[in-house]
């Protein structure tokens, strides 16, 4: 079938350091000369790494993407505190840095399955009303606590001279990397918080092959195949192909128990359906016509 230039698209995208992923994605709609385009999972200003933005119908993939886990590299400053967790401050002296015996100890306390506090500046509503507004209006707000998943956090270097700790941390989705940095900090009595941050997985997706966003132009991004390689694939005969466009169930023996699915025809991405026991499989997007 073959995808045109301005068909749906997975751009992976290298986003810099000062703009929002909102301005990001506002960059990448510009280029391709289009109004629909969304992103998989926000990357604050002050970090940077890879963005995955789909266009067009593509966007309907999000929500098969945005609960992969995700790698990131981070640097955490120790011996100061900042109330966002971050550079945007305000930053606070904190006491004298530990060693690196301390450090190893302390980060291997928080892999697993923790508890986490959302940071004080998150987008997370809290009585209808985003955390960050409130928390700047000078507002005493109990800030929620969820379970997440971090599957390594590993030490990578450290400047004892500078308080300087740089981390490279496998996580599931909704963690909040400055709010490990804070914990970090605290946990080693001396305060700290996230100086640098840098996104460089998502799922098997990486920032090796990502444009920087005044790159990206017409006929840019992966395959969606490669977007969702994380789905099992069964391939589609011409006869399933007519089903499954007009959104009609289709017999996919190979499916059997597979759960959710990724229907191809040649090297395109046809539509992500269900499986049932039978092998019959329902589609649930569908991404031609």
């Amino acid at each position: 079938m073959g995808v045109p230039a301005d068909g749906p698209r997975a751009i992976l995208v290298d986003k810099p350091a000062g703009p929002t992923s909102h301005d990001v994605v506002s960059t990448v709609r510009r280029a391709l000369g289009r109004t629909k385009a969304g992103h998989t999972g926000t990357l604050d200003p002050f970090a940077t790494g890879l963005l995955v933005v789909l266009t067009g119908r593509a966007t309907r993939l999000a929500p098969f993407l945005t609960g992969l886990d995700k790698t990131y590299r981070a640097t955490v400053r120790l011996g100061e505190r900042s109330e966002s967790g971050d550079p945007e401050g305000p930053i606070t002296p904190g006491g004298p840095v530990p060693d690196e015996a301390a450090v190893r100890a302390a980060l291997a306390t928080m892999t697993g399955v923790i508890e986490q506090q959302v940071p004080a500046l998150s987008a997370v509503r809290v009585d209808g009303e985003r955390l960050y507004a409130r928390t700047r209006r000078g507002e005493e707000v109990e800030r929620p606590r969820r379970e997440v998943v971090v599957h390594r956090a590993d030490l990578i270097s450290y400047d004892h001279v500078n308080g300087l700790v740089e981390i490279e941390i496998r996580c599931g989705s909704g963690t909040y990397v400055r709010q490990i940095a804070v914990d970090l900090g605290e946990s080693l009595g001396c305060g700290g918080y996230c100086s640098a941050l840098r996104r460089t997985e998502v799922g098997d997706l990486s920032v090796k092959s990502a444009l920087a966003p005044e790159d990206v132009q017409p006929g840019s991004g992966i395959s969606l195949l490669a977007a969702v390689g994380h789905i099992p694939r069964v391939d589609l005969d011409e006869a399933g192909l007519a089903e499954v466009v007009h959104g009609r169930r289709v017999q996919a023996p190979g499916a059997v128990a597979m759960g959710t699915v990724a229907l191809a025809a040649g090297d395109e991405l046809v539509a992500i359906g269900l499986a049932d026991d039978d092998g019959v499989v329902r589609p649930k997007v569908v991404l031609v016509s």
